[in-house]
Parts: structure tokens; sequence; C-alpha cells
């Protein structure tokens, strides 16, 4: 069996391995994607990101969490891989396709890569939610907003998200039966107008440093319920990220890094064979 290169990134601690399987059959399984999450057994990181080839963009993205789940979108990993391809091709801008849609990037300068998210999902079948009831304050204590971004969101709005224990509020959303396919968890504290500190429990990866598509979803869900204006920065655990949220959809920038490139070797990926 033969060895498998990869990179390890992130964007602002929220981590990744990417392979790229351009001009071949894909690779990642979800066995072999928990494998690669053991942060002492493996590599370690929140998301598996794969680059595919595509016939709508200058490239396709496939998510798997780091229990083996797969989801349609990841925005901190896009910008990571946005920003590769663009090095790669010595340009400015591309389009990525996801499962959520075919998503425009751009290198926002000073470092920093933008990707538009698209438009949010407030229709319960969207979301999805397992039935027909408003969005923006769901029926459950803390009375938290669903925001879809091709992953579902439950975004709680706090007095202070640092004393919440993530760990253990986590999971009873992230596995409520108003989330058919499980939920990403927020809790925000509205700072100003124009700042918000958001933590994030992942479906899939639990407690994670940051998240893109959870800023967005926070970012959306505030604006919605007049907490905050369409452009704020999100703080999270890893930094920070700007959402603005366009008449073209929600853009969200923040920095990347290209931590190192390795290999998989054979006896690795024969002991997941």
């Amino acid at each position: 069996m033969a060895s498998i290169a990869f990179q390890k990134m992130h964007g602002l601690g929220n981590d990744f391995v990417v392979l790229d399987s351009r001009g071949g059959n894909r690779k990642a399984t979800p066995r072999l994607a928990r494998a690669l999450a053991d942060r002492r057994q493996g590599v370690g990181f929140d998301q598996l990101a794969e680059i595919t080839d595509s016939e709508a963009a200058d490239a396709r993205l496939e998510f798997l969490n780091a229990d083996g789940s797969a989801s349609a979108a990841c925005g901190n990993a896009t910008r990571c891989v946005a920003r590769k391809l663009m090095e790669e091709f010595g340009r400015s801008s591309l389009v990525i396709e996801t499962e959520r849609g075919v998503l425009a990037c751009n290198d926002a300068g000073n470092g920093l890569t933008s990707v538009n998210m698209g438009q949010p999902l407030f229709d319960w079948l969207d979301i999805p939610l397992a039935e027909d009831i408003r969005s923006l304050s769901l029926p459950l204590p803390g009375m938290p907003s669903a925001v879809g971004f091709g992953n579902p969101h439950c975004v709680f709005f706090v007095d202070d998200c640092e004393n919440v224990d993530i760990e253990s509020e986590g999971p009873k959303f992230e596995n409520h039966r108003l989330f058919p396919k499980g939920a990403n968890v927020e809790f925000a504290t509205v700072a100003s107008s124009t700042l918000i500190r958001m933590r994030i429990w992942e479906r899939g990866a639990g407690v994670t440093l940051a998240s893109g598509s959870g800023s967005c979803a926070t970012a959306v869900a505030a604006a919605r319920r007049g907490l905050a204006e369409r452009k704020v920065s999100i703080r999270v655990d890893g930094g920070m990220l700007e959402v603005d949220w366009r008449d073209d959809g929600v853009w969200m920038t923040g920095p990347t890094l290209h931590v190192f490139d390795a290999e998989l070797s054979p006896e690795f990926l024969e002991a997941q064979s």
C-alpha cells in the first residue's frame, strides 16, 4: 500500500488534515478519518478536508468530522484550501464547490482569506429541524436560534459565554430531538453592536477553538434578533473572524496557516484497511 501525502492547516486553531485527490480516486473514508483524528495515535484534527475535481468550480471539497461523520460545510477549511489553491494557481480569487454550493473565495490582503458562505437557511426543512417551528426562537431553555449553512446550528445568546460548561451543555443540544441530523451549538455574548464573543461545540468534533460556519450562524442570528449589525467581529477562542452579511451572501474573513506537509505511512494505512 502506497503512502498518502497530506497537509496540516488551521484557521484560528480550527485544524484540518487536507488530502488532495484531484486527478484520482477519493481516499478519505469514515474509518480513516477517525484514525487520523486521534491526537495521540494519528495526526489530530477537527475536520478532514479532501480536494477533488469539479466541473462547476476550480475544485471541490468534501468534509468528514473527527468522528467520521460527513459535513456539508466547513468555512475555515474552505478558507485554508482556498489560500492553498490561490497560491498554486497564482490568482487572488477562485470558486470552490461544496455540498453547500459553489462558494466564492478571495484574497483579502494582509494574509487574510475570505469566503462567501452563501445565504443562511431559516426554513425548518432546510436547517433541518424535526418539526415546523419558528427558527428565530426555538422552544428550548434559553430560546436559541436555529440557522442552516449546509450544516445545522443552534445559537444561544447568554450573559457570559465564558462561564458556560460547553462540554456538558453542547452534547445536550447537538443530539436534541429537534435536530434530526444533529447540530453545531454556539454560545455567544454580545459585547457591542459590532463585536460578539462566541464559543462552540461542533457536531462530530466537540469543543473547537474556532468555527467558520458557526461564526456566520452566530452573526446572522444576532442580526435577526436585533442584537448586532450585519457586519461584526466574532471573537472565538482562537482569535478573531470578521463576518459580513451582504446581499450576495455571508462573507467570512480571517487568517489561515499551513502548518506542515507529511505522508501517511503504508503501515498506518494498512492498519485502517
